[in-house]
């Protein structure tokens, strides 16, 4: 076996995480597969690269040996693929998303703030799908959203940074359901509801739910799991079920939209890049750009504009230079 690139990541991220559990999340794989792979790369080393301790593994000497050059070698695999790509004007740059609000404005917005880029979008409907096919290459930079203290493992090379840190999810409804004409819905009123499934179900939204409606004394029953917006949409208006929604959301045909009482579900959005495909400055208008079509919604809901004005910490850095 040669060692390859992915098996220098690996050893890197065990030696940052401090164990190789919190490396495995990290990486999206399962620790024994990475345990696996780990004992490959030791017979190819010929010894143990790292050791057991109370607070977790510690490299061996050989190990810290290893982990010098590997850093090296990545480092370099960096700056190469940053600039190649500075080289060759004529890439696009390859975005991966789930299904966000803001996506509807983005690219009016990367026109202005990234003239002249070519740039291909791409839907997924799985975060942790997502963000492996940026490790992997087949994205350079991707948008994506968390919720509650869920937190998306990212791959070795690839830079984060949050564009919202908190927005609070709300419920849509029919506008002939009963509490449609309340201000604000308490979950515990929506215990007898048939619940539209999330179509993410590895950004946290599950178990954000689940938690949410076990602390308000019941289980969602969950029935549907739409992806096309107006089937969503037609089915929440029939009265058919009702559905978390992102606070940003556009008003619809007989539907409403209303927030929850204490706010007991909230979201992130984030953006990561391959930080060997995407040099700092253009990761930095990609996320001006996003940051400009997520602020172009904010008054889609006369509640949300309320609780933005009210949270000035959760708005994004939107420099004056580049509006």
């Amino acid at each position: 076996m040669q060692l390859e690139l992915r098996h220098l990541q690996a050893v890197c991220r065990i030696a940052e995480a401090g164990s190789l559990g919190r490396a495995a999340r990290l990486l999206g794989v399962s620790q024994p597969a990475l345990s696996a792979q780990l004992r490959r790369v030791e017979r190819v080393t010929g010894g143990e690269l790292f050791v057991r301790s109370r607070h977790g593994v510690e490299p061996t000497p050989l190990g810290q040996f290893v982990l010098a050059r590997a850093r090296r070698v990545l480092s370099e695999m960096d700056a190469l693929g940053t600039e190649a790509r500075a080289i060759s004007t004529g890439a696009p740059l390859r975005l991966g998303c789930i299904l966000l609000v803001l996506l509807d404005g983005l690219l009016e917005q990367t026109d202005r703030f990234l003239p002249g880029q070519e740039i291909t979008v791409d839907l997924e409907d799985s975060v942790t799908a997502l963000a492996r096919m940026l490790g992997a290459g087949q994205y350079d930079a991707i948008a994506y959203g968390e919720v509650n203290d869920h937190e998306v493992p990212l791959p070795e090379g690839v830079l984060a940074r949050t564009l919202i840190p908190k927005e609070p999810f709300c419920i849509r409804m029919s506008v002939k359901h009963p509490l449609a004409d309340q201000e604000q819905i308490a979950l515990a009123d929506l215990s007898d509801e048939l619940w539209m499934t999330l179509v993410e179900d590895d950004d946290g939204g599950p178990e954000a739910l689940i938690g949410a409606c076990a602390k308000a004394g019941f289980v969602p029953s969950l029935r549907y799991r739409i992806g096309d917006r107006q089937m969503h949409y037609s089915l929440i208006a029939a009265g058919r079920a009702v559905a978390l929604s992102q606070p940003t959301a556009p008003a619809t045909a007989g539907t409403v939209m209303r927030p929850l009482i204490g706010t007991p579900i909230t979201g992130r959005i984030r953006l990561a890049w391959n930080r060997s495909a995407v040099p700092a400055e253009q990761a930095d208008r990609l996320y001006h750009a996003a940051a400009h079509a997520y602020l172009a919604n904010v008054d889609n809901n006369p509640f949300h504009r309320a609780w933005w004005d009210a949270h000035p910490e959760v708005h994004p850095e939107v420099h004056p230079a580049l509006d």
